[in-house]
């Protein structure tokens, strides 16, 4: 049987600023990607996101991002690889300590935004973030793109590595996405639906220059920010399940914890 993990970033809100269809979206996914404080959400968030995770059996993952809360995340930043390596540990050991208050476990780490993109492609980048990792606690999984630097370095440092596509972004030939400005465009959420099937039963999608490229999808990202979210969300559940896929979390999927 095909399995499959379906993520989504969650816990953006912070102060008196909602974002997202956080308990709307737990409903349909099986690990959840929650923001640490720095590109999104704030204590009293993060608390009541593991709760909500703890609520519908999600997993739970730390969504580190670059210290900027005004571009949340998405402005490119330099820095040190040792400056990376201390935000993404600070920000995992934030949320640890909730969800150890709930008795539960961090399964996975996704970086959010720039950070996430610029790991991809820079291998010191990449390092250092699985460093952060790899210290906390060796048996974390991290969320990367196929043939991604984070990906080969993932497999060398022997961290557990879940390769990552979506279901509302284009992906290039590379395995890398094409990021708009306003977020994903959530449109024919069937044909949408009928993308991911593809990618989890035939390991493949159509680039955004339109030639067919092999790819792995352990799990896939639907966006909760946008207003056609759930929808989306549903229908990829109906249609995976319609065609023999199962919906699993990532440390099941991966045989690990």
């Amino acid at each position: 049987m095909f399995k499959v993990d379906l993520n989504c970033d969650m816990g953006e809100s912070f102060g008196n600023y909602v974002l997202g269809n956080d308990e709307e979206m737990m409903q349909y996914i099986s690990s959840a990607n929650i923001a640490c404080g720095y590109h999104g959400g704030d204590p009293h968030v993060i608390r009541r996101t593991v709760e909500l995770a703890k609520k519908y059996g999600v997993g739970i993952g730390a969504h580190p991002g670059f210290p900027d809360l005004m571009g949340f995340g998405r402005r490119y930043m330099t820095c040190t690889a040792v400056e990376i390596k201390d935000y993404v540990t600070y920000q995992v050991g934030a949320l640890r300590e909730f969800a150890r208050a709930n008795r539960v476990r961090i399964q996975h780490v996704k970086p959010h935004g720039a950070l996430y993109m610029k790991a991809m492609e820079d291998k010191t980048i990449a390092r250092a973030i699985l460093e952060a990792i790899a210290e906390v606690d060796p048996e974390t999984i991290v969320f990367a793109l196929n043939g991604s630097e984070v990906y080969e370095e993932a497999k060398i440092m022997g961290i557990p590595v879940a390769r990552e596509m979506y279901s509302d972004r284009q992906h290039t030939v590379t395995g890398s996405i094409v990021l708009t400005r306003s977020g994903p465009l959530i449109q024919d959420v069937q044909a949408m639906a009928e993308r991911v099937v593809k990618m989890v039963k035939e390991g493949k999608v159509i680039a955004h220059t339109g030639e067919e490229v092999d790819m792995v999808a352990d799990t896939i990202c639907i966006h909760g920010d946008t207003p056609r979210a759930p929808e989306l969300a549903s229908v990829i559940v109906k249609e995976l399940k319609k065609n023999g896929i199962g919906i699993s979390p990532v440390t099941k999927l991966l045989g690990v914890g």
